[in-house]
């Protein structure tokens, strides 16, 4: 059975907003391998529609290096109630009402991880439903004082630490599971 798993820059007080304002100072070569190592592990992009419109605007016109190259490569599924049609090679439209289904029968495939950037709506039905794997935390060493927490406000759950990697720059990964 596949993992799902999410990886989500935070800046030290708990925001995931804009990270391309705050996080590119801290991106050093270690980074990129984990990064690379953690997209090479997985086969299955999965996303809401704020990410896939990010992501669909960007990568397509990428490539010639192993991140780009496996990104544009791999299967997607985009999760929303609003999106008709999917632009992005190998992109396949999830209806927000078919979540838990659909994403129960990816996960019971063979095959690499399932992975998600980013926290939010998609990341809280998962976990809610008990289809999330993992959490990796990248945290930054910077104060950002406002935006999307990585939790919703009001919202419980209790997590093991499964892992730590802390970088040169001072980023670290913080491994989490929900219990």
């Amino acid at each position: 059975m596949r993992k799902i798993i999410t990886s989500t820059f935070v800046s030290l007080d708990g925001f995931i907003d804009n990270p391309h304002l705050w996080s590119l100072n801290y991106w050093n070569d270690e980074a990129a391998r984990v990064a690379l190592d953690q997209l090479l592990g997985s086969d299955i992009l999965l996303m809401g529609r704020a990410t896939y419109d990010g992501f669909a605007d960007s990568w397509p016109n990428r490539s010639g290096d192993p991140f780009s190259d496996h990104i544009n490569a791999m299967d997607k599924y985009v999760v929303t109630s609003t999106l008709e049609k999917a632009d992005w090679d190998n992109t396949t439209i999830i209806p927000g009402d078919d979540l838990v289904a659909e994403v129960t029968r990816l996960k019971e495939q063979d095959g690499g991880d399932i992975l998600i950037y980013g926290c939010g709506r998609l990341t809280d039905a998962l976990r809610e439903n008990g289809l999330l794997d993992e959490y990796r935390l990248w945290i930054h060493p910077v104060v950002i004082g406002e935006g999307q927490r990585v939790f919703a406000e009001g919202t419980k759950a209790t997590f093991t630490l499964a892992g730590s990697e802390t970088f040169e720059s001072g980023v670290t990964i913080l491994t989490y599971k929900p219990v």
